[in-house]
């Protein structure tokens, strides 16, 4: 009855056969993935009835374009085939796709945990065949070309902060050669080699040089466990039905958006077992997010690698959705701003979205392609600026990393730890020279300071296993938050860092007077339609450059989400990577050398 049908009935094929009085044939779209680059389907085969095999000349499965995500699918059309037949025992004839989906998933996971290369070549069978090929002196299959392996070096990643206020940062010395090293080491089929976070390579300059030395690329050792492997075809299920774990995480969070107000900065005092009960709801999502980025670690690090190529853009995907739902949830608690109208309100903008499902909004039961992006789409549309696509959908990077992160608010004890990442991307600009900086916090106070004292609510914090990595600041109100500048903090850095005759460090005024000049006017043209501001650092070491992407994102959400209809940034008018960047997010150039004294290009995008 559709081109991918939810059920198929005898009613349905007596109808067809008559017309076409013999047995059809039915090429069966239910697992095809090919309308929908965000969409993959894991469920099992289900809403075919297994008597309709009788009335069949045969059934086609159209299934998944990525050839492993197809083993649940085959598993279980073969458990259906079955089900009819006379030597299956009895509690086995009448053919339940959860029980098929279970039988399936215990010797998918057999599978998954094989360690086989791209193209399905094993490993060790790849080392004995390259052991007996370096003492014949013959070349190996395994030596030659692939489609999926790396270059010897990685290209050079877009640097950030994003902020002519902070000089652009650039690789730390020996990134190029030791990505190449742990490249070469993914390419070579040898277990002992591939090990995950590398720390070959040059030191460089700052307090984070082992850790920054940890965050290289995928190894490929780690097993996934049932649960995972559950969560994982949970939330990539079937075209029109959800499974467990996705439905939860719909659910969670359409209600926790629905009832921020009782958690809200400025709300009126709510009954204290309403609170909890929102407290509690949210930390169960919370942690389904963290399950699933921790699902993502563990697909990246598994030792099939067939697998990972496949399946990895839909787990990215959804990670990073889920990394910036994460982040909002944990926002909303304390920050967002109720009313007394839910009219012009991101929550009234976005009721549909919320409340009803495609199919009660159309009133028809529509095609899966209606309403694209499957579990991490619906997540986006229930954000305050999900209907803006170029935030979400990217492809995938060139290298998987096995790298744990995490997008969270602000606290007030990041401070010392963000002081000392902007510190020392200030220092490699200049050389690690040191011993010019008068005072360890100039940097700090200038490039963070302000929004950190006065704006808190509106930073977020990105860490990885080994601390923090990256920021994202957000300013809500420019012309307020300038006036709030002037009034308490430049008076607070004038006595921070007072003059002292001809023995001040130069470097030091320079900066303090750079403050003042920070707080400059931007014209009133360009805060009318964009009144809020962003600044976002992170440490040049992050070889997924989408997490990036990702805090960003999690910022604009939290604007929109208090009122905010555009923001901007000032980028360096040769920093051609940062503009790049901010470009492919939906920033347009607004202002060229016009908004400071100083040059800078202002970017800005609508929310």
């Amino acid at each position: 009855s559709k081109v991918i049908s939810r059920q198929l009935s005898l009613d349905c094929l007596a109808e067809l056969e008559s017309v076409l009085q013999r047995p059809p044939l039915i090429w069966d779209n239910l697992h095809a993935n090919d309308y929908d680059t965000r969409r993959l389907f894991l469920g099992p085969f289900k809403g075919r009835d297994p008597q309709l095999r009788s009335h069949l000349r045969g059934l086609l499965l159209n299934p998944n374009c990525e050839f492993e995500a197809n083993y649940i699918p085959l598993h279980t059309l073969a458990s259906w085939y079955r089900a009819e037949k006379d030597d299956i025992k009895d509690e086995e004839r009448e053919y339940c796709p959860e029980r098929a989906l279970t039988a399936a998933l215990h010797d998918w996971m057999e599978e998954l945990n094989q360690p086989l290369q791209a193209g399905r070549q094993s490993t060790r069978a790849d080392h004995r065949a390259s052991v007996s090929s370096s003492r014949s002196k013959t070349p190996d299959r395994s030596e030659c070309p692939s489609t999926f392996r790396a270059p010897h070096a990685v290209a050079k990643l877009p640097v950030f902060p994003l902020n002519s206020s902070s000089p652009p940062s650039s690789p730390p010395t020996g990134k190029a050669e030791r990505e190449g090293r742990e490249a070469e080491k993914k390419r070579s089929h040898q277990p002992s080699q591939q090990v995950p976070g590398s720390r070959s390579g040059a030191p460089v300059g700052g307090g984070r040089v082992q850790r920054a030395q940890g965050r290289g690329l995928c190894g490929g050792k780690g097993l996934l466990s049932e649960a995972q492997v559950r969560l994982l075809v949970g939330l990539h299920y079937l075209p029109h039905e959800h499974g467990p774990s996705a439905q939860k995480l719909l659910q969670d969070l359409t209600w926790l958006k629905s009832n921020c107000h009782l958690v809200g900065a400025n709300s009126k005092k709510a009954q204290p077992q309403k609170v909890d009960e929102w407290r509690g709801r949210a930390s169960s999502f919370i942690s389904l997010c963290e399950d699933i980025a921790q699902l993502h670690c563990s697909v990246v690090g598994g030792a099939n690698r067939a697998v990972l190529y496949d399946l990895y853009p839909y787990v990215w995907d959804l990670r990073n959705t889920a990394l910036v739902a994460k982040a909002f949830i944990c926002w909303l608690d304390g920050r967002v701003l109720t009313d007394s109208s839910s009219l012009a309100t991101w929550r009234n903008c976005f009721h549909w979205c919320g409340k009803t499902t495609g199919t009660d909004l159309l009133g028809v039961d529509p095609e899966p392609w209606v309403f694209k992006g499957g579990v991490s789409g619906e997540v986006q549309m229930l954000l305050p600026i999900g209907s803006s696509s170029e935030l979400f959908t990217h492809p995938p990077p060139l290298f998987p990393t096995s790298r744990l992160y995490n997008i969270r608010p602000y606290h007030s004890k990041d401070k010392v730890e963000l002081y000392r990442m902007v510190r020392q991307l200030h220092l490699r600009t200049q050389g690690g020279q040191e011993s010019t900086m008068a005072h360890p916090d100039v940097i700090g106070d200038r490039c963070l300071g302000p929004c950190l004292a006065l704006s808190p609510e509106y930073s977020f914090i990105l860490e990885d296993e080994l601390g923090i990595c990256g920021c994202v600041l957000g300013i809500v109100d420019v012309r307020a938050f300038a006036k709030r500048c002037q009034a308490s903090w430049i008076p607070a850095m004038r006595d921070k860092y007072p003059p002292k005759g001809n023995s001040s460090h130069s470097n030091t005024q320079n900066l303090v007077q750079l403050m003042e000049e920070d707080q400059g006017e931007y014209p009133d043209s360009l805060l009318y339609h964009f009144p809020s501001q962003l600044r976002l650092d992170a440490l040049p070491e992050l070889v997924d450059v989408s997490v990036s992407r990702t805090l960003l994102t999690a910022l604009l959400t939290a604007l929109k989400a208090n009122g905010s209809q555009g923001v901007f940034c000032e980028v360096q008018p040769t920093d051609h990577q940062r503009l790049e960047f901010l470009t492919k997010l939906g920033f347009l150039e607004i202002l060229r050398g016009e908004a400071r004294s100083r040059e800078g290009v202002v970017l800005g995008r609508l929310l």
